[in-house]
């Protein structure tokens, strides 16, 4: 158990930020130098988060948050600088933690071309290349780190959404300088998008002060005094939920995400579909369901149609892409679906796949991203037409890019099936027809996942794919601890469901749902 106040994920979120400013206040000429410093703080901030990891404490009694600290921020309003995790904070926290170094050694020389490099079809808002800093674009990696720890951490509401809007900041100036041809335009997009889904929520963030009678943002204390079953907890629901969707995105609020996946530069597209927007998903169960528990249960539905139509609809629009970063982005679409379903069929089995979904797409497609950064930073295109026969002259290159697309379609024996498999069962038991037309976007998967490779790695070799090279040592290590974790999570999820599963049945008890008695098996013997 942890001490009253402690520092211990406050420091957490410090370490990226000074690292951050060191690596700012570096020579521009030192781009060499940048990179290391930001390699040696994510790494520092790997073993730490580790550390903690290990040290959680999931026995039976054990306290919901963890490593919580507080200190008064504005004592007129309530606000505090407070941090702590439970169990779903701390392994996205992590996920999010490990996925840094990885982006970091795959953009080593990412940004030695001009901007731009990337072809795609011309457009009329692209802007001319120019240089670029090699050290500002490392400390906006570890400024943003600083933004998603914090923002997993928050044990505070108007914290929480001080992060949640700050971390756009980063996010913007990565995709908006360091981007392709339409990195502007894909930048405001995004940022517009954000900030609309950010004002819902500061109105919602005051409505639910105004309203708790507790002069707190605490987030344990308003769970403990929920809002009245009325319309006003409706609407503040509605707020909270419109912002975190727009994150995810859920469809009908995803259209940013396809340009801002495609025009960022590929280890930002990683952490953005990786981490970024996980807080979308995240705030479903950290704010959404235990705030506003009527509320949750009486857009549940809808909801689950949402998550369905986004299944399959992001499913077809992937198979119909010809950019592979824009396919890869679509895929994240309908797996956000899947999340979505887990969330709000209320049941653990749901909740514990939804909450490790979150977990293994992040390692999943940012490891996807990085490989599909790799093949096009050999191409310089983002157009599938334009390779062909790539095993033939880079077969290291293609088994890492088939293991992540096999992991996307969620191949038993990886990750993502175990995950997809509980939210599936989990849905099942509550909904059955929203979990049988879900499964078909299994079916859909394998589509546009063998598809991509088909057209890309297999086939004759083109003449551009003749002058290619396999990956090195570095470009292996980047990628290389992704897939292990995809694997071992495959084989042996039980360390991370034993952190996960103790969060989520706090969470349903908080939305006051229990698990649906089965009718048939054994299980249901033994409620008999």
């Amino acid at each position: 158990m942890s001490a009253p106040h402690s520092p211990t994920m406050l420091i957490l979120v410090l370490i990226p930020l000074v690292g951050a400013g060191v690596v700012y206040a570096l020579p521009n000429a030192r781009a060499k130098l940048a990179k290391q410093v930001t390699l040696a703080v994510s790494l520092i901030v790997v073993v730490y988060t580790l550390v903690v990891l290990f040290s959680f404490n999931t026995g039976h009694g054990a306290s919901r948050f963890q490593y919580v600290g507080s200190w008064t921020w504005i004592k007129a309003f309530g606000a505090h600088i407070a941090f702590g995790v439970d169990g779903i904070a701390l392994v996205l926290v992590t996920m999010a933690v490990l996925l840094v170094p990885a982006v970091v050694l795959a953009s080593w020389n990412s940004l030695d071309s001009k901007a731009g490099a990337e072809e795609a079809p011309p457009a009329d808002d692209a802007k001319p290349a120019k240089r670029r800093s090699v050290k500002n674009y490392f400390a906006l990696l570890l400024l943003l780190e600083f933004f998603m720890v914090g923002v997993f951490t928050a044990m505070d509401v108007f914290l929480f959404y001080v992060f949640f809007e700050a971390m756009l900041v980063p996010m913007y100036f990565i995709i908006g300088s360091f981007g392709g041809p339409r990195r502007q335009y894909a930048a405001m997009k995004f940022f517009l998008y954000s900030l609309v889904g950010g004002l819902l929520m500061l109105a919602s963030v005051i409505g639910l002060y105004l309203t708790s009678n507790t002069g707190s943002f605490s987030i344990s204390t308003l769970i403990a005094h929920p809002l009245p079953n009325d319309a006003t907890q409706k609407w503040l629901f509605l707020g909270f939920f419109i912002a975190f969707a727009i994150k995810a995105p859920l469809v009908p609020f995803h259209t940013w995400l396809p340009d801002a996946g495609a025009e960022a530069p590929a280890g930002g597209a990683a952490l953005l579909v990786g981490v970024l927007d996980k807080v979308g998903t995240f705030g479903f169960l950290r704010y959404c369901l235990p705030l506003f528990p009527d509320a949750s249960r009486y857009f549940a539905k809808p909801i689950l149609v949402l998550s369905v139509i986004g299944v399959l609809y992001a499913a077809f629009l992937a198979i119909g892409q010809r950019d592979m970063k824009r396919l890869v982005a679509y895929t994240s679409v309908a797996h956000f679906g899947f999340i979505g379903l887990g969330i709000f069929a209320f049941t653990t089995q749901g909740g514990t796949g939804a909450v490790l979904y979150m977990v293994n797409h992040g390692f999943s497609t940012g490891a996807l991203f990085i490989v599909v950064g790799l093949l096009i930073a050999r191409g310089k295109s983002r157009n599938v037409d334009d390779y062909g026969g790539v095993a033939k002259v880079a077969p290291v290159l293609a088994g890492l890019f088939l293991l992540t697309g096999l992991s996307a379609l969620a191949l038993p024996g990886l990750s993502t099936f175990i995950s997809e498999f509980l939210v599936l069962v989990g849905t099942f038991t509550r909904y059955k027809g929203f979990a049988i037309i879900a499964t078909t976007g299994i079916i859909l998967a394998a589509i546009y996942v063998l598809y991509l490779y088909q057209r890309t790695f297999q086939g004759v070799v083109s003449e551009k794919v003749k002058r290619f090279r396999d990956v090195n040592a570095r470009e292996i290590f980047a990628v290389a601890p992704l897939l292990a974790l995809i694997v071992f999570l495959g084989v042996y999820p039980k360390p991370v469901l034993d952190v996960i599963n103790p969060a989520v049945k706090d969470t349903l008890t908080n939305v006051h749902q229990t698990d649906p008695t089965p009718k048939y098996g054994p299980v249901a013997e033994v409620h008999k």
